[in-house]
């Protein structure tokens, strides 16, 4: 839980909901799908953007906003085209700057140009006035922990934690170019209870801005259980960026969903003593099996938790036979295949990894 690279991607305005909620909830429109999407049964408000333009990357958390609201509409379709990807859909409807928004009407490719203020609420009223809705903004809760100067020491120096902050200012562009994917990164690891991003607004709680040498904004701190001190965060802006620092520093397995990755749960110095009981007849695994048990002793913290879930598949193996852990991993792959909750998610993936271990 050492170094630092630099966690710079900011506070909160959606949460990974957001990753991939709500890149449900605004419909990515290509060259193929376009007038089988527009055009037909319901109105249509199209973002024309490009990935690098800053102006489209201020108004994504405000766009997401909108499609989260207008979800339940079946009137109205929230879309987005990547002019990069499908330069021929942009010119063909005269997409001559950065982000282009247009309506399009129930049943017509004929676009109106929307003029006004890029926020979701401005956005809203006028999918309201065209497409003859009523829908709100909804207030979306985010997964990043709000820091104030009470609650600063109790949240960040606590020695169980790992922290991440990010020093930000209401009205800095970066930082609002950033939240998106600063929120992404609070949902993805929102289920580990030793991992904490959170934000303060610096701007607001000077104090603590220069207390820990802040100079500039969004500045990223990382406060690992054993240094509470703080280390700057100086790596990529990306949300994979993110979660490899996370991953590496706080020992965690979350892919940018939030979803525990293959590693998730596997113990490194079980794994010659596995392959040994695989390869071992069926009285000598018993052997084996008593040798994992002395290691799995010795393990602590998360590791002996899946230690004892090696010993009881390897327990299994012994009992019920070689395809045992196939035909579990199978049955556990049909499980995840169904709508579950986060924590049995977790828990049937740390299963079939381990298991997989034994296959």
């Amino acid at each position: 839980m050492a170094t630092s690279r630099q966690i710079c991607l900011a506070f909160g305005t959606l949460a990974l909901l957001f990753a991939s909620a709500l890149a449900d909830d605004v419909l990515v429109l290509t060259e193929e799908n376009f007038e089988k999407e527009v055009g037909q049964d319901r109105g249509a408000l199209v973002e024309f953007y490009a990935p690098w333009c800053g102006h489209c990357k201020k108004l994504a958390p405000e766009y997401e906003k909108l499609g989260a609201s207008f979800k339940k509409a079946k009137s109205i379709l929230i879309g987005k085209v990547d002019c990069d990807e499908h330069k021929s859909l942009c010119s063909k409807y005269g997409v001559s700057g950065y982000p282009t928004i247009q309506w399009f009407p129930k049943g017509s490719l004929e676009p109106k140009k929307f003029e006004g203020p890029r926020t979701a609420e401005s956005l809203a009223e006028f999918v309201n006035n065209e497409g003859g809705t009523n829908v709100k903004i909804a207030a979306l809760p985010s997964n990043v922990v709000v820091l104030t100067e009470d609650n600063f020491n109790e949240i960040v120096l606590d020695e169980t934690k790992d922290v991440l902050v990010e020093f930000y200012a209401p009205w800095c562009g970066h930082c609002k170019n950033l939240a998106p994917t600063y929120e992404k990164v609070a949902t993805a690891f929102k289920s580990e209870e030793d991992v904490v991003i959170a934000n303060v607004d610096a701007d607001k709680y000077k104090n603590l801005g220069e207390k820990y040498g802040v100079s500039g904004f969004p500045t990223l701190k990382f406060f690992p259980k054993n240094n509470k001190a703080g280390e700057d965060y100086d790596g990529g802006r990306d949300l994979d960026d993110f979660v490899i620092f996370i991953n590496k520093q706080c020992g965690t397995s979350r892919d940018g969903k939030g979803q525990l990755t293959s590693e998730a749960g596997i113990v490194a110095t079980l794994d010659s003593l596995v392959k040994e009981f695989l390869d071992a007849g069926n009285e000598e695994k018993k052997a084996v099996f008593s040798r994992i048990e002395e290691e799995v002793e010795k393990l602590e913290g998360s590791t002996a938790r899946y230690g004892k879930i090696y010993l009881k598949v390897a327990k299994n193996c012994i009992e019920k036979g070689a395809d045992y852990a196939k035909k579990e991993i199978d049955r556990l792959q049909r499980i995840l295949d169904k709508s579950i909750s986060t924590a049995k998610a977790d828990e049937f993936t740390l299963k079939k990894n381990i298991l997989s271990a034994f296959a």
